[in-house]
């Protein structure tokens, strides 16, 4: 399946693998290396602290002349990702441009959990919140964090009983 593909995308790949960004890990399918599992790890210093966030990455057909495709599917509570773990991040739309690379999109995820931007929600609940009450939504997101991205978190831990 890697004769397939364009020698950008095999490039890319290698040097993910063979050079990891800090705190991220990009690993393509076996099955469709268009597809990569990804984990993101909560920057230090924020409510995201200590949580690991599975993330999923598509490359498209266009790529790199279109932005890959990117999803959180561990939930987390950010004024910038939906319910759906759609990502509201520039680079990932209007300000695409085929010098940027999966290194920078996922470095760019990763910087976004740091500077949450509630003036450019795509969850308008989560933003309101983040405008209102900063603190409460910063508390809001460690919660969230505790319950779905720390290990022993995840499935069923909706129902888990955190006590400090």
């Amino acid at each position: 399946m890697a004769d397939n593909l364009p020698r950008r995308i095999v490039k890319e790949t290698q040097r993910l693998i063979a050079d990891p960004v800090p705190g991220i890990s990009a690993t393509p399918y076996t099955d469709n290396l268009r597809y990569f599992g990804v984990a993101i790890e909560g920057p230090a210093e924020t409510s995201y602290a200590n949580g690991v966030f599975q993330l999923e990455l598509f490359l498209p057909s266009e790529y790199p002349m279109s932005p890959p495709k990117v999803r959180f599917l561990t939930r987390i509570y950010h004024p910038n990702v939906d319910k759906l773990g759609r990502i509201c991040l520039d680079i990932l739309k209007d300000k695409w441009s085929p010098a940027l690379q999966i290194r920078t999109v996922l470095l760019s995820i990763q910087a976004l959990l740091s500077a949450p931007n509630p003036d450019d929600p795509l969850d308008n609940d989560v933003a309101a919140v983040w405008k209102n009450d900063e603190s409460k939504a910063l508390q809001l997101a460690k919660e969230w964090t505790r319950a779905h991205a720390i290990q022993g978190g995840g499935k069923g831990a909706d129902d888990a009983i955190v006590i400090d």
